[in-house]
């Protein structure tokens, strides 16, 4: 078992140490220049698209792109917005947080075309919804369908299963720790709550997290504000800290400044990057769930999804913490424990109560996130009744593991198979970025000639509308 184990950390270390994060950063650069800052000319587009994404609905069995908005959401928004931030600042101090910013801005890019991707060579499901993402864009994109099972396989084990094991064993602690809740309690509750959700399907998954995602995030900008309002002298400050320390200019009179700014760069990026998902090719299977009328109405909805996670939500919590006091340079305190003491330090003896009541929402529903991300994975490898039963099931017993216990080797496969399924994303967006670039395109000139909302024709495109399913577009 420990060499087992020595072999999984090698390939994490090689993965996500060597190879993963400037692939990442990269491709976000490599679409970023060739769409012409896309991420930031139509991030007010994107607004718009989300806010009227509920009206998008042809029929009232679909998936609205909002639904499909609020599920991918739902999955990136959990422990890494409020742990992920605060272990950042305390191992790679406040500048860390700019480099989370800097790692989004990019992102935003990979997502819309992961996404836009995602929604183009979607199936239909013959239920009034559909199916898609990368395993589905590199079978019919790529004609290989070997590379989108191993896709399916690696987001199977990591998100379907693993990770919502992570956020079941983060709920439990942050309810035992504020409320002193048992245990074995929570594992009862979570598995009563999470079935009815799971086995509905994805349309019920979107219909709860169409409510619950709006509701924790404006419950935690509210206490962002609160906190803002309280300390509105010291705000100014802690940004030019942010600013300083992610180019190393607070330690340079220590003769510190280059260690500090590769700490804060590597830990603002990876945590960045764990958050928002953006380009690792999780959030498209949400994405080709929504009934659109442009594959790339979609793509720019998904990408603010991205903005909201790390822009607002992750900025969140890194004002709060440096608001708050509770960060000192080199001190034990991190992750959830930082949080709970900044929380306890702004919003006083109750803060820590609030805490958890947030993590359970975050974590919940990134619970419910993870689940439409691998339900459209199972069925891509076998579409039958019994098998998505018994996912479910096993969705559920993850949940109850979680709760009950912690094992550093499930954990550490969950992040390797997550950070073979980027890999393999990340080559296949590259691969068909020039379908990509069509949609932009196409999307773009529509909006120049007045189209309100744009609609995609795939009959103007011959080559496209021989490899898309015949009755999506």
């Amino acid at each position: 078992m420990e060499l087992l184990h020595g072999w999984i950390n090698a390939g994490n270390d090689l993965i996500w140490g060597q190879l993963l994060i400037y692939l990442l950063l990269g491709i976000g650069l490599f679409f970023t220049l060739r769409m012409g800052f896309m991420q930031i000319r139509l991030l007010p587009r994107g607004v718009k698209e989300m806010l009227g994404g509920r009206n998008h609905v042809a029929g009232s069995n679909d998936i609205s792109s909002f639904q499909a908005f609020a599920t991918g959401l739902a999955s990136r928004v959990g422990t890494g917005n409020v742990a992920g931030v605060a272990t950042a600042i305390a191992l790679g101090g406040p500048g860390a947080v700019f480099w989370m910013w800097m790692t989004a801005l990019l992102g935003m890019a990979s997502a819309f075309a992961e996404s836009s991707l995602a929604q183009l060579f979607k199936v239909n499901h013959h239920d009034n919804t559909f199916r898609g993402g990368p395993a589905y864009y590199i079978q019919k994109g790529l004609n290989m369908r070997w590379l989108g099972m191993a896709f399916s396989i690696s987001l199977i084990v990591a998100f379907g299963l693993v990770f919502n094991a992570v956020q079941a064993n983060s709920i439990v602690a942050a309810t035992e720790g504020a409320l002193g809740w048992d245990k074995n309690l929570v594992a009862i509750g979570l598995v009563l709550l999470t079935a009815p959700i799971i086995f509905g399907g994805m349309r019920k998954v979107g219909q709860v997290a169409e409510w619950m995602v709006p509701v924790m995030a404006a419950l935690y900008l509210g206490m962002t504000v609160y906190v803002i309002i309280t300390h509105a002298s010291e705000v100014p400050g802690v940004l030019a800290l942010i600013v300083k320390s992610a180019f190393g200019m607070q330690q340079a009179a220590g003769g510190f400044a280059g260690y500090a700014l590769s700490q804060a760069m590597m830990l603002g990026i990876k945590r960045g990057l764990f958050s928002n998902e953006a380009g690792m090719g999780s959030a498209p299977n949400a994405a080709a769930a929504a009934t659109t009328r442009h594959p790339a109405s979609q793509g720019l909805i998904q990408m603010f999804g991205v903005f909201i996670d790390t822009m607002i939500v992750c900025t969140c919590t890194a004002l709060i913490v440096l608001l708050s006091g509770a960060f000192v340079p080199g001190a034990e305190l991190k992750g959830v424990q930082l949080t709970q003491a900044a929380m306890s330090a702004t919003l006083g003896s109750w803060g820590g109560t609030l805490l958890a009541v947030i993590m359970f929402l975050f974590c919940f529903s990134t619970i419910i996130g993870n689940y439409a991300y691998a339900e459209g994975n199972v069925e891509f490898i076998k579409n039958n009744k019994t098998v998505i039963f018994l996912f479910r099931l096993a969705v559920l017993g993850m949940v109850v593991f979680g709760c009950l216990g912690s094992s550093m080797l499930v954990w550490d496969m969950a992040d390797l198979a997550m950070g073979v399924m980027a890999l393999i994303n990340l080559f296949a967006i590259v691969m068909l970025s020039k379908y990509v670039f069509v949609l932009l395109k196409d999307y773009q000139q529509q909006l120049k000639v007045g189209v309100k909302q744009p609609v995609f024709d795939v009959k103007k495109y011959p080559e496209i509308e021989a490899k898309i399913h015949k009755d999506v577009w």
